[in-house]
């Protein structure tokens, strides 16, 4: 099993993700396709040549999944049951096709499930940056998580 149970998670706890990904204009035409997402600033690129940025944005949402996503391998993979919530997500800065996005995840809380014997939530505060280490995602996450089977 590639992800931790819950008894394995320290509060305080940091890990820095060794997979990152590098975002291309494909992964973005085609997110905006399958999310029925036809706003200019992210698939017109001569609209955007009139725009601050110059450039399409890739879309905030596949930005904050692939965040996510990045953190499945040394975190949640297999011992999840459910994200229960994303809270106080930002965008400070804008992504472009052609960053490379890596991540940074704190453990922020763990506490046992009221309703689940064999499971407690995490509190994860996700950060993702680009190549320039500029902070591109932030996001809090609670995940129902499984305890450590007996």
């Amino acid at each position: 099993m590639a992800g931790l149970w819950l008894e394995e998670f320290e509060k305080g706890r940091v890990f820095e993700h060794e997979i990152r990904r590098t975002v291309t204009e494909a992964d973005n035409i085609w997110f905006c396709g399958a999310t029925y997402n036809p706003a200019a600033i992210h698939i017109d690129a001569e609209y955007c040549k009139s725009t601050e940025f110059k450039h399409p944005l890739v879309n905030s949402i596949f930005t904050l999944g692939l965040v996510i996503g990045l953190t499945v391998q040394d975190t949640t993979l297999g011992t999840t049951i459910a994200n229960l919530g994303m809270t106080d997500t930002r965008f400070p800065n804008p992504v472009f096709a052609g960053d490379t996005v890596h991540v940074k995840t704190t453990v922020i809380d763990i506490r046992d499930s009221k309703s689940r014997q064999n499971a407690g939530i995490v509190t994860f505060l996700h950060q993702g940056f680009n190549q320039d280490n500029k902070e591109v995602c932030t996001c809090t996450r609670q995940a129902l998580m499984l305890r450590k089977p007996v």
